[in-house]
């Protein structure tokens, strides 16, 4: 099993490069919390995708930090790297976004995979139930989404981004992404849309359970992307909505699978005192041991 964690944001909110800031008792990045994680539910791959400046730094980072028996590959995400046949010639100021950072990884993952941000906290049940999910549904087109509940995932400090979920029972329906979310007073409303929600809702922290055969949809959704002028200029390719195409076209069957642990995230600087504490409580409580790696 592989852990896939996207690294390539650039933090222009919370003032840094949030994935490599020292948040753990002894100076851990966030994500190496869910490399450990990870590691003790069975996963014995870590992938890495960040921006190609960073990727001798991180490749030197975690090599010898995680346990030999687990295979590291840091991998750049880069705006050339196209579908065969394909070029562009313009200019972006940003990566193609989240579905195009899990299809760099094409070449490198042949078997089940967890997908998640660099730059979140997940819970340590999280990666079990994933683990579990992946050992007891082999099939190549049963896909998850591990979900949290929205108003749980909010800040203090300003509007954050979220994917709302419709759910029937345990199936997952589509996921509604709102960019702009925040709470006022017992309501949660999107600012962008004027959309008010109740707080209760599932929400998709982008913690995706796939297999391979997701890479070739988003391929053949890239190319369609690439032909339109007017999306290159500034618009992503998402990963909800792969899935949903992939759902749509009964590509895939998409299950929530829940988790008990409390999710949070480094959105704005003033979020980093909550997560270096968080993570003190947890290595004090005997949840992790310090230094995280012997």
């Amino acid at each position: 099993m592989t852990l896939l964690l996207m690294a390539a944001g650039s933090g222009s909110r919370y003032g840094k490069l949030k994935q490599f800031d020292d948040l753990g008792p002894k100076g851990e990045f966030l994500m190496e919390f869910a490399m450990y994680d990870a590691i003790k539910n069975g996963f014995d791959h870590v992938v890495v995708i960040t921006k190609k400046e960073n990727v001798v730094f991180l490749k030197d980072h975690l090599t010898g930090r995680l346990p030999e028996s687990v295979r590291l590959d840091v991998l750049a995400q880069e705006l050339t790297d196209l579908p065969e046949g394909v070029t562009f010639t313009g200019e972006r100021p940003k990566p193609w976004g989240t579905a195009h950072a899990v299809w760099t990884a094409r070449n490198v993952i042949n078997d089940p995979f967890c997908v998640i941000n660099a730059d979140d906290f997940y819970g340590q049940s999280a990666y079990a139930n994933a683990a579990t999910f992946i050992k007891e549904n082999p099939q190549e087109d049963h896909y998850a989404l591990v979900g949290y509940t929205l108003k749980d995932t909010l800040s203090e400090h300003g509007s954050v981004s979220r994917g709302v979920c419709k759910t029937d029972g345990d199936a997952l329906i589509s996921v509604d992404e709102r960019l702009k979310l925040e709470q006022k007073g017992d309501k949660v409303v999107d600012a962008d849309s004027g959309l008010e929600y109740t707080g209760d809702e599932l929400a998709s922290m982008n913690f995706w359970i796939c297999r391979p055969s997701i890479f070739n949809v988003i391929e053949e959704e890239f190319r369609t992307f690439l032909q339109d002028d007017h999306l290159i200029k500034t618009s992503e390719l998402y990963i909800p909505k792969t899935i949903q195409t992939m759902l749509k076209d009964g590509l895939a069957k998409v299950k929530v699978v829940p988790t008990k642990d409390q999710w949070f995230g480094v959105t704005y600087a003033s979020d980093r005192e909550v997560a270096v504490e968080s993570l003190q409580q947890k290595t004090d409580a005997g949840q992790y041991v310090s230094p995280l790696w012997p």
